[in-house]
């Protein structure tokens, strides 16, 4: 799964919306995308952002009481639920016979999990640091891998969709902060805006090298041949129904969640002041 940003939220109904057919192959979907075992994984890289965050702002407040809040904002069944509902609603009147198809035969079966074990590995450190200089070398020597997964990553979108989806994050926690008092009226919304747009290079550059890193590890195994594969499924109306599925329900929910760390941080800061 090709979704970055760490940014909770509440089950919607729209899950009743879809016919009872759809419903049916859109869950069978997103379970043979990996999804609940991609939402897991995103729970622990929010859990390490969660304390990352606590240590920027209050390193002198950072305790059981901050972990704890982070944990219960990554709710791990209100986030599988959150995106689960959002992936079936959204998919009603595509072509979810066509990804259900190409996700439970091979390559996309043999691709999709790939993609969750690659996503795992990378929650250790050596593991993500080796992935990136071996991404760095890939992409300095252009080799042909590199040109491959490069057609990938732009037939999809990738560093665009992740760099908006990282903004948006960005200014959703700033709005939390400001929600939570924690900038005193000393700064507005369209402040707020500027100094989350002046990231926008570094997110992009970071963006990058993440996502080369993840597809370089991810697809190592696969073959060329079955990478074009995958290409032309993305390129196919199905295949970019699903991108923008995808990427439109973790929008969501992540949003959502950034909002309300900065909420929580701005109310943590407030109690470190008194």
């Amino acid at each position: 799964m090709f979704y970055k940003s760490l940014g909770a939220a509440f089950v919607t109904a729209s899950f009743l919306a879809a016919t009872p057919v759809i419903a049916n192959d859109a869950d069978a979907l997103f379970e043979a995308l990996g999804m609940p075992e991609i939402i897991e994984i995103m729970r622990a890289e929010g859990i390490d952002y969660g304390a990352q965050i606590g240590t920027d702002l209050f390193p002198t407040r950072v305790n059981a009481a901050w972990s704890a809040t982070v944990e219960t904002i990554y709710n791990p069944e209100i986030m599988q639920a959150r995106v689960r509902a959002d992936f079936v609603s959204s998919l009603e009147g595509d072509d979810v016979a066509g990804m259900l198809d190409f996700f439970t035969s091979d390559p996309g079966r043999t691709f999709a999990g790939l993609e969750v074990s690659a996503r795992r590995a990378l929650l250790d450190d050596a593991v993500q640091e080796a992935s990136d200089e071996m991404a760095a070398m890939a992409v300095k020597d252009n080799t042909e891998r590199f040109q491959l997964l490069d057609r990938f990553v732009q037939t999809n979108d990738l560093i665009e969709t992740n760099v908006v989806g990282a903004l948006n994050s960005n200014y959703e926690f700033y709005m939390g902060l400001m929600a939570g008092g924690a900038f005193d009226d000393a700064l507005t919304e369209e402040q707020i805006l500027s100094d989350v747009w002046d990231q926008e290079a570094d997110i992009r550059a970071n963006t990058a090298e993440w996502v080369y890193s993840f597809l370089m590890l991810a697809y190592d195994p696969a073959s060329d041949s079955d990478i074009e594969t995958y290409i032309a499924f993305s390129e196919s109306e199905a295949g970019k129904q699903l991108n923008t599925t995808l990427f439109d329900a973790f929008d969501d929910l992540f949003d959502d969640i950034s909002y309300t760390l900065g909420l929580e941080a701005a109310r943590m800061m407030a109690g470190a002041e008194l």
